[in-house]
């Protein structure tokens, strides 16, 4: 049996901020909670955000959305900053099935470049305008904080 090829949901944006304020934001509670999750992006209570940034560090964001708790969860796999960050990325209630997220920060003259790959089990082809909408528009967030 052949396995299928991972879908992969691409996103990229520009930040008029450093290479290192941008990739540092990734890994901030306080700031995750600003621009990630929360009502800079969606109609949510933010619980708890917990993480532990190194590789085989995990972490956990959980929030509570229209009733239900969602606790998104990921171990990160690459950590080299300010140019790589790679981690899983989950809902706890659907472990062991996991995605995969890479960020890819490239400095530019003004600012830098951000390219987001999330790369999907083929069984969520049907999602990956979503997924690129979401991460749109929590990047956009991230901006307007980081401005």
């Amino acid at each position: 049996m052949t396995e299928m090829a991972p879908i992969k949901a691409r996103v990229t944006h520009h930040f008029a901020a450093l290479p290192e304020r941008v990739f540092d934001a990734w890994l901030d509670p306080a700031m995750i909670g600003r621009w990630m999750f929360g009502s800079a992006v969606r109609e949510e209570e933010i619980l708890h955000i917990k993480l532990d940034p190194q590789v085989g560090g995990s972490f956990s964001f959980l929030v509570r959305r229209d009733g239900n708790e969602i606790d998104h969860v990921g171990e990160y796999l690459e950590i080299a900053r300010p140019r790589r960050l790679v981690f899983t990325w989950a809902i706890r209630e659907n472990l062991p099935d996991s995605s995969r997220v890479a960020v890819e920060i490239v400095p530019l003259e003004s600012g830098c470049e951000l390219i987001l790959t999330h790369e999907l089990h083929p069984d969520w082809a049907d999602f990956v305008n979503r997924v690129e909408d979401s991460w749109t528009k929590m990047l956009a967030a991230l901006a307007a904080v980081l401005r």
